[in-house]
């Protein structure tokens, strides 16, 4: 998946200056982030509630604080709670600032409200090119 996301990271690189957003949840979006940044372009931060951070596995807050620390820009939102909601409402901001959705998505139906399946339905609703990024052998853990 790592080669997958540092390829598109290159493609896009060389029509232009590379922003990548991301909420910097553990799993997919760190290594979207750290992609983007080892690409040469910008992370912009978007925080979907004031207690994000605190829900996020203990073992991740270093890396999270690391990758923090080197956005561009950060975006938050006015929730207070770490909620299906507030994370989908911090998806939807992403996708309005996006010009291309790129989902590290298996194809199945979200666990949950919020999940990457209804981010994708959002975003190709709204007209949004979505890039999925699966690869062959891969399971959902």
């Amino acid at each position: 998946m790592t080669a997958e996301l540092r390829e598109l990271a290159r493609e896009h690189s060389r029509a232009g200056a590379v922003v990548g957003l991301s909420c910097l949840a553990d799993g997919a979006d760190t290594l979207f982030a750290r992609v983007v940044l080892d690409a040469g372009g910008t992370l912009v931060v978007v925080v979907p509630a004031a207690e994000y951070r605190d829900g996020l596995p203990e073992e991740h807050h270093a890396e999270y604080d690391a990758l923090f620390s080197r956005a561009g820009e950060v975006v938050r939102l006015d929730h207070v709670g770490s909620t299906s909601e507030s994370h989908m409402d911090a998806s939807l901001v992403m996708i309005e600032r996006a010009d291309l959705l790129i989902a590290v998505w298996d194809g199945e139906p979200a666990r949950g409200p919020g999940g990457t399946a209804d981010v994708v339905e959002a975003a190709r609703a709204r007209g949004l090119p979505v890039t999925v990024v699966w690869p062959e052998g891969a399971a959902r853990s």
